[in-house]
C-alpha cells in the first residue's frame, strides 16, 4: 500500500482505493483478522464500452469506443 501511495501513476491511485475498500469490506462483513489478509488475485476485466461517433471528411463518421474496466480484488487469510 505504501508503494502505491507514492506512485505518480493514475492506476496506482485507483488500485490502492480498490484494495482499501476490499479490506474494509472484509473487516465489516465477518470476523477476519485484517493483519493476516493478503491479496490472492488482482485483475482487471473489460467493462462496457460507450459508443460515440465523430464527424470525418466528406460526410463520413468514425466510431469512437470509450472503454471501461472492472477491477477485482480477491483477498485470503494466512
Amino acid at each position: 500500500m505504501r508503494l502505491l501511495s507514492f506512485s505518480p501513476n493514475k492506476g496506482a491511485f485507483l488500485i490502492r482505493k480498490v484494495i482499501s475498500s476490499a479490506v474494509a469490506n472484509a473487516e465489516a462483513s465477518s470476523e477476519i483478522d485484517v493483519d493476516n489478509l493478503f491479496i490472492k488475485r488482482l485483475y482487471a476485466d473489460e467493462g462496457p464500452s460507450l459508443k460515440r461517433f465523430r464527424a470525418r471528411a466528406m460526410g463520413r463518421a468514425t466510431r469512437i469506443r470509450k472503454r471501461t474496466s472492472h477491477l477485482t480484488v480477491v483477498l485470503d487469510e494466512m
